[in-house]
């Protein structure tokens, strides 16, 4: 896609150059040293095994549900679990998939449990929750991507806490949008869909997913669902210039996306792809000012930052306005 002249403005006056501090050890090229592994300082964050956190993983083991939190090696966890949330991760821990950079394993899925649902729910309401976010393991297995499950999740959830505003993170289905639309119609308060990355790393980082596509489910329910708040995120840290991140914001803004999150990426083994750069966290407010400028109703962007991270605070401040 062309970048717009107001992208094009926007790097004329701040230029291109993003302040990075190298990802990998010098001379290891392909991030193959296992010192490529080791954070910077102001990117290590304290696991914490408190009360609390055991308590919510307790309670999530006798559930018998899982959360991304976990399979995704989240650094938010033990922040998450002591405040007594969490992002549920539906249809099985394995998925169809393996994206360069995600931590959840790649297997041939089992079949979807029909209770499912229902414990997701029972979990969300001894858990008291006021923002229940749902999302899966892309399942291209079945003919539907489990819409139609993910759905019964959300409608379950809702039946349990009828009060919670319930927030999804789906796949892209390989861009089925009937499929998009079994969830979009559900009781949600926001719909979130992931870019991950600019468009010249697809072909890298999500092998088996498409730009356009992607874009195409989040302004398809952007147009036929108004009333639904849209979200979408991305890392940085992948190779990606500036003027790229300012396009990629550009297009989910022009797709109708109201709150977009900015997170670094962090590898999770030697196996993903490496890091090529660690942004600090000073750089992130000119994506929020050009975010801003561009229209959002909110950007949400820092090293830690991940799409479910801190949720219902992201969803009350697009609604007021603001960063």
């Amino acid at each position: 896609m062309e970048a717009s002249g107001f992208v094009q403005r926007y790097k004329q006056l701040n230029g291109d150059q993003l302040p990075v501090i190298q990802g990998h050890p010098e001379g290891d090229r392909f991030g193959r040293d296992r010192r490529a592994l080791r954070l910077p300082d102001f990117l290590r964050k304290q696991i914490g095994k408190g009360e609390a956190v055991r308590a919510v993983k307790s309670m999530l083991r006798d559930s018998a549900v899982v959360t991304v939190c976990e399979e995704a090696r989240c650094p938010n966890l033990a922040e998450c679990f002591s405040h007594r949330t969490a992002t549920y991760m539906i249809m099985g821990a394995d998925c169809t998939r393996a994206c360069g950079f995600c931590a959840v394993g790649t297997a041939v899925p089992k079949a979807l449990d029909p209770d499912e649902p229902e414990r997701v729910a029972l979990s969300a309401a001894e858990l008291g929750l006021k923002h229940v976010v749902i999302t899966s393991v892309n399942r291209d297995d079945l003919p539907d991507g489990g819409a139609l499950h993910f759905k019964r999740t959300v409608e379950a959830v809702s039946r349990r806490l009828p009060k919670a505003d319930i927030e999804v993170l789906t796949p892209d289905f390989c861009g089925d949008l009937v499929a998009v639309e079994t969830i979009a119609s559900s009781p949600l308060a926001v719909f979130n869909h992931n870019m991950e990355t600019i468009s010249r790393l697809y072909r890298r980082i999500r092998p088996r997913a498409k730009y356009e596509q992607s874009l195409m489910v989040l302004e398809h329910v952007a147009t036929c669902f108004p009333k639904l708040t849209i979200k979408s995120g991305f890392m940085v840290g992948l190779g990606e210039t500036k003027s790229e991140i300012f396009q990629l914001m550009s297009d989910m803004r022009d797709a109708g996306v109201n709150i977009a999150t900015i997170g670094q990426y962090l590898r999770p083994s030697i196996k993903h792809v490496p890091v090529t750069h660690y942004l600090p966290e000073a750089a992130y407010q000119e994506f929020v000012d050009f975010g801003l400028e561009l229209g959002f109703d909110h950007v949400f962007a820092g090293p830690f930052v991940r799409s479910s991270y801190n949720a219902a605070e992201a969803l009350r401040l697009a609604q007021g306005g603001g960063s």
